[in-house]
């Protein structure tokens, strides 16, 4: 197959031979800085890496370090591990606060994550994924990078449309796709490949688009990226979703060769829905009832300094949640997350959520406890931390000035509250 795939480029490359050469260098590593958390600038004056701009987006970060997820900072939140090519997609949306963003295909959550920051907290953010397991990675991360404002859902695209019709401004097709782009960061990819996955993807992705399609309001916008070469993934698809769909403009698009370019391979085609109604949809009742309110509020009082939250609070099951906007019905979608949870409700007390420190900054809390490395690395694996003794109760755990999670403290000891299933070995 691989001879057929080098064909295939051979074909599509006047450049082939140095596209052939660059697949023995090492694939190109960089991280986004969470502007939710600290400023790209901020960061560079502290980061543990050495950082080099990706031209494509104002916070990436070219780095040479093989684990950054090891550091700290990104327990912390304070940026994600993105290949940098696939940080071109989202720019050319054009994300802005207020605006209501759907991420149709969103595992892990690097994009989604960067429609995030562009939104900063103010909107309303679908991001939405297929399989199971991938989507709890989703949330992980909303969580750890401490977005309040998305909605992490669990469906079909074809089923999602239904919920949502001409509702969304904004729309991010990020379609699974044969990977060509990624052959040289993921070898084992390359086993996969044949013309028939290239064929089945294709026909997948122009699927996936017609569900988009009828999501998207009239006069929003839609970005579809793929992860591949293959022109009948990328221009093909477009042509075809264009030719069914006279109603959209195309307005421009980009490629990423990792010969031409310091990436791996993507491709992003912007498109403008000219004519259709945007609309609107009910409110949802599920509001927090006074007993919930007034045990968070309790809990709130001793737990955050001089302020209150503010925001509409919904309970889901045992959950206590907040959105900066009423949600529309939940009803009948799969919904993993719907806006920050704060905690859950168990029996007469409140029991904060990992999601709610991760949210907050250093001022936030009535009791942030930074931490050396040292005793942050202990942590972060489930071992208890000490404490002044005449401090007592729930407490933000901080390295410098950032959260990287809740501790409870009494007589001389913080309680560990990291979650299990996040702690390292």
């Amino acid at each position: 197959m691989l001879e057929e795939y080098f064909s295939r480029m051979r074909a599509l490359l006047p450049d082939f031979d140095a596209y052939a050469d660059c697949l023995q260098r090492q694939p190109y590593r960089a991280i986004r800085v969470n502007t939710l958390k600290i400023d790209a600038e901020t960061f560079q004056a502290c980061s543990p890496f050495s950082l080099k701009p990706v031209r494509w987006e104002e916070n990436g970060f070219y780095i040479e370090e093989d684990k950054p997820g090891k550091s700290i900072y990104h327990d912390a939140g304070l940026f994600y591990v993105q290949e940098p090519s696939a940080m071109c997609a989202v720019p050319l949306l054009d994300v802005q606060p207020g605006e209501r963003v759907l991420d149709l295909c969103s595992a892990p959550g690097g994009k989604g994550t960067q429609i995030a920051q562009a939104m900063r907290g103010a909107g309303v953010l679908v991001l939405n994924e297929k399989i199971p397991d991938r989507a709890k990675i989703v949330l992980q991360n909303v969580e750890r990078l401490g977005i309040r404002n998305a909605i992490v859902t669990n469906m079909d695209p074809s089923a999602l449309s239904e919920f949502f019709p001409s509702y969304f401004d904004k729309i991010l097709v990020d379609a699974p796709c044969s990977g060509e782009g990624m052959f040289r960061k993921e070898p084992a990819a390359i086993e996969n490949w044949s013309p028939e996955a290239v064929a089945m993807c294709a026909q997948r992705q122009r699927k996936i688009l017609e569900s988009a399609n009828k999501m998207l309001a009239g006069g929003g916008k839609l970005v579809y990226s793929t992860c591949t070469f293959s022109p009948e993934e990328d221009e093909g698809t477009i042509a075809d979703f264009l030719k069914k769909n006279p109603q959209y403009d195309f307005l421009e698009q980009k490629k990423i060769f990792p010969h031409r370019e310091e990436g791996e391979g993507h491709f992003a085609a912007l498109l403008h829905k000219k004519e259709g109604e945007r609309k609107d949809l009910p409110r949802n009742k599920s509001y927090a009832g006074k007993s919930a309110m007034s045990l968070y509020r309790g809990f709130e009082k001793d737990f955050l300094k001089d302020r209150q939250l503010g925001g509409h609070f919904y309970l889901f099951g045992n959950s206590l949640c907040v959105m900066p906007e009423e949600l529309f019905p939940l009803y009948g979608l799969k919904v993993l997350r719907a806006g920050w949870k704060l905690g859950d409700l168990l029996g007469s007390r409140f029991e904060p959520a990992h999601s709610l420190a991760m949210g907050l900054k250093k001022e936030d809390f009535a009791l942030p406890l930074e931490y050396s490395q040292e005793d942050i690395l202990r942590y972060l694996k489930g071992e208890t931390l000490s404490c002044a003794r005449e401090v007592k109760g729930w407490c933000g755990v901080l390295f410098g000035r950032f959260p990287v999670g809740l501790g409870k403290a009494s007589d001389g000891v913080v309680k560990n509250h990291y979650p299990k299933g996040l702690r390292r070995r």
